[in-house]
């Protein structure tokens, strides 16, 4: 595929046990690479999770070899497309979790809250004794969120442990719903709660993702777009790409009103960080700019 080419993205975890992680990685990489995949794929003994994006025969194919290996149901994978390359290449990585949470009780494969489908979302949120949680970093939660979700202020999901602990009480706050862009975040922080003591904890089905793909926006509390951790920044209603870009420099997510401020230019620095940046480095992210402009151009011409 080039990069004018209309791409599959598919956006997947699952939590099953792997008896051996680094034999499944080592089996996954190679074939994922002759299909012509590209993206993230994390392996690791309590799962699997990644985007990964491709023609739409390969990835049915890719998908079907994570069916045969892990017994991913197709029907929780979030589908989108992308009208350009949305990765540089393929990774396959080995890792001691699927998404970084440092708490032993936080284990998927033995419970998590109630799963809640996108249709009745909104209903639940929206009772006035449901504490709602995002459990997405800051620079996500500044896209978009649920309106009268709580932010919990996090750098990182790790963190997301010491918010419950200092803020939440069980006998206080005894029903939760939370979610994050997937699903995959709020089933170890689901997990986690349950053994916090929390009594009623559900979570999003599928993630804001699955939201935006199932709900209308005539009928949606979302409000904004969702962070995505690709070069299209962010998703609509829809699923369809955002308005947001990427500052190459720090990775904030900018804004249209962002992308017209005087310190903002393409591939080198945003108002964010413009001051951080040495002059070194703007020439070399410049010059970089410039040579991946050129090499998309002449692909648009060739095609």
């Amino acid at each position: 595929m080039t990069d004018t080419e209309i791409y599959t993205v598919a956006a997947l975890y699952r939590f099953t046990p792997i008896a051996d992680a680094s034999a499944l990685r080592a089996m996954l990489k190679p074939a994922f690479a002759e299909l012509g995949i590209c993206g993230s794929l994390l392996v690791a003994p309590e799962g699997i999770n990644g985007t990964l994006a491709g023609s739409a025969t390969a990835v049915d194919q890719m998908l079907a070899l994570l069916a045969q290996t892990t017994g991913l149901p197709r029907a929780d994978v979030k589908f989108s497309t992308s009208p350009f390359k949305p990765f540089d290449r393929l990774k396959v990585r080995l890792k001691k979790e699927i998404i970084t949470f440092n708490q032993l009780d936080a284990n998927p494969n033995q419970r998590v809250g109630t799963y809640v489908e996108p249709k009745d979302w909104d209903a639940l949120i929206n009772d006035p004794s449901v504490v709602v949680l995002d459990t997405r970093n800051t620079y996500e939660t500044m896209v978009g969120t649920f309106k009268g979700a709580i932010d919990p202020g996090i750098e990182q999901f790790s963190d997301f442990a010491n918010f419950v602990r200092e803020t939440l009480d069980p006998t206080k706050h005894s029903k939760i719903a939370m979610y994050c862009t997937g699903g995959i975040r709020c089933e170890k922080a689901s997990a986690f709660m349950l053994a916090e003591g929390f009594p009623e904890v559900y979570h999003l089905k599928g993630g804001i993702l699955k939201y935006l793909e199932e709900i209308p926006q005539e009928q949606s509390t979302w409000n904004g777009e969702c962070y995505v951790f690709d070069r299209r920044m962010a998703v609509g209603h829809g699923l369809a790409t955002g308005a947001h870009a990427m500052c190459f420099s720090c990775g904030y997510a900018l804004n249209e009103a962002d992308q017209t401020h005087a310190l903002y230019e393409a591939g080198v620095s945003c108002h964010h960080c413009h001051a951080t940046t040495s002059d070194a480095d703007k020439a070399r992210y410049r010059m970089r700019h410039v040579q991946m402009t050129s090499q998309m151009t002449s692909h648009k011409c060739a095609g």
